[in-house]
């Protein structure tokens, strides 16, 4: 245990956040000064954890991150042990630090009667101050399999695969369509919420190891699936869900409807200065944004920085409540009313309504959707008569989620089978029907969370090298049965 009166005598304390007119100017993470709060608050803030006998923070963590343990070592100031310790589970703490809804805090058993601890925060000072001491280096393998590896999609899942096999000895391909590495990591995040160089550096990290990137190929076109299955040993699909889920209603074609995953990479290319301006631009537009997810919110925050007039995010769903609800008990993950970044920035939420029509000028551009509130009526959405309204618009976009992988060349000539929901199938060792071809994140299991991805990306390497080589040495972090399985 860390401090022993910790959590009775410290109080919960995150880094302040910039001043929201300072922070709108640029793109760079919202926080002050993250390293001067984890050089002096932050080991009070890991004295928190009680080290319990039970650790339901394990359980609520999709990678099984040993959080007492670096908790303890944060508190002891022994920072070298602690990265160590948190890269025994997690690739990519990092990533997992900056963009995890961290269902870990929800599971703290502090949680049940208090404000749990601040693992999230934690956990990104430990890796903070690695890269800052040096402490992150190139893991080279002892030996070399000879077995050739191809893994396809390169987001969290896809990487964390790619570093596993790469470490275990095998010859590792990563292919990527896009023209850089990263999958939503590198276009869909926004740099507010993840800034792009704390990825670039795990790149590096990687190609020192021997991982081997190739962007702008379309596996399935440019490589045939033929081809792939006869250069490489085994295969890793792990190109996420990226069929994104569209709204078919009158008005669709007016321009200024966009998807979120193209109103957001052509913002982030020009964030990271990889293009000079973005062809949708928020700037002096009302702006809808359909959808109250984490997509949404990017948005959101995306739209605020563009200089966009006025901002409104559209929810099907009711308000959710401030507190957990009898249905939704400790340590389950808080079904409750949260506020991002992005909407301390400005913006109004519209929660019980539905987008009717998108309407056009005479001239097929946008100019404001039509609205109905909505409530549920024996588990439909029901019009409520009277509400109808239109609010301008001449900038919407649809954050509504994702339904599943693209169904293109490569998964069709493959011969893959897939689940009940359209995914991927593929049985515990996350092989698919097709021998030596395997899935990993959202590919097979559908839309869901960073810290899964790349929980996916460990199993399914692991799952590899088990059918490559027929030895059991990479780490399985996932139970089986948290996941649909074909």
């Amino acid at each position: 245990m860390a401090d022993p009166k910790g959590f009775m005598t410290t109080e919960r304390e995150v880094p302040k956040t910039r001043p929201v007119p300072l922070r709108l100017k640029d793109w760079r993470e919202v926080y002050e000064d993250p390293a001067e709060f984890a050089q002096g608050k932050l080991p009070k803030q890991a004295g928190r954890c009680m080290d319990c006998g039970i650790p339901f923070c394990h359980e609520g963590c999709p990678l099984g991150n040993l959080i007492p343990d670096w908790n303890t070592l944060v508190w002891r100031d022994d920072w070298a042990d602690a990265i160590e310790r948190l890269h025994a589970t997690n690739n990519f703490p990092e990533f997992t630090g900056t963009l995890c809804p961290a269902p870990c805090e929800s599971a703290c058993v502090l949680g049940i009667n208090d404000d749990p601890v601040t693992i999230k925060r934690v956990e990104i000072s430990i890796i903070d101050r690695a890269w800052d001491e040096g402490w992150v280096k190139p893991v080279l393998p002892e030996t070399k399999t000879g077995k050739k590896v191809a893994v396809v999609g390169s987001g969290p899942a896809g990487l964390a695969a790619a570093q596993q096999l790469t470490r275990a000895g095998h010859d590792v391909v990563v292919f990527e369509r896009a023209d850089k590495i990263g999958g939503l990591l590198r276009y869909g995040i926004p740099e507010f919420k993840m800034e792009k160089f704390r990825l670039d550096r795990r790149l590096d990290q990687m190609r020192a190891e021997g991982t081997e990137f190739r962007t702008e190929v379309n596996v399935g076109v440019d490589v045939t699936a033929a081809r792939l299955r006869e250069e490489y040993d085994a295969v890793v699909l792990s190109g996420g869900a990226t069929q994104w889920r569209d709204l078919p209603i009158p008005g669709r074609e007016a321009e200024g409807v966009y998807q979120a995953m193209e109103y957001l990479p052509p913002a982030n290319k020009v964030a990271s200065g990889d293009l000079a301006d973005t062809p949708i631009s928020a700037k002096d537009k009302d702006v809808v944004i359909i959808g109250g997810g984490d997509t949404g919110a990017d948005c959101l925050g995306t739209a605020h920085r563009q200089g966009a007039r006025s901002v409104t995010q559209l929810e099907i769903m009711p308000k959710p409540p401030e507190s957990r609800g009898e249905a939704n008990p400790w340590p389950t993950y808080p079904m409750i009313y949260r506020t991002s970044s992005a909407h301390e920035e400005g913006g109004e939420r519209v929660f019980s309504v539905n987008t009717q029509e998108f309407l056009a000028d005479d001239d097929g551009k946008l100019r404001a959707i039509k609205l109905v509130d909505v409530e549920r009526v024996d588990g439909r959405f029901e019009p409520v008569p009277g509400t109808e309204r239109e609010i301008p618009a001449q900038l919407v976009t649809l954050a509504m989620g994702f339904v599943g992988p693209e169904k293109g060349a490569l998964l069709e000539d493959l011969g893959v089978d897939y689940d009940e929901r359209g995914n991927v199938a593929r049985d515990q060792d996350y092989q698919t029907n097709v021998d030596g071809v395997f899935s990993a994140g959202d590919i097979g299991r559908g839309q869901s969370l960073i810290v899964w991805a790349i929980a996916e990306g460990r199993a399914a390497a692991a799952g590899v090298d088990a059918y490559l080589t027929g030895r059991d040495v990479l780490p399985r972090p996932i139970n089986p049965t948290d996941r649909p399985i074909a």
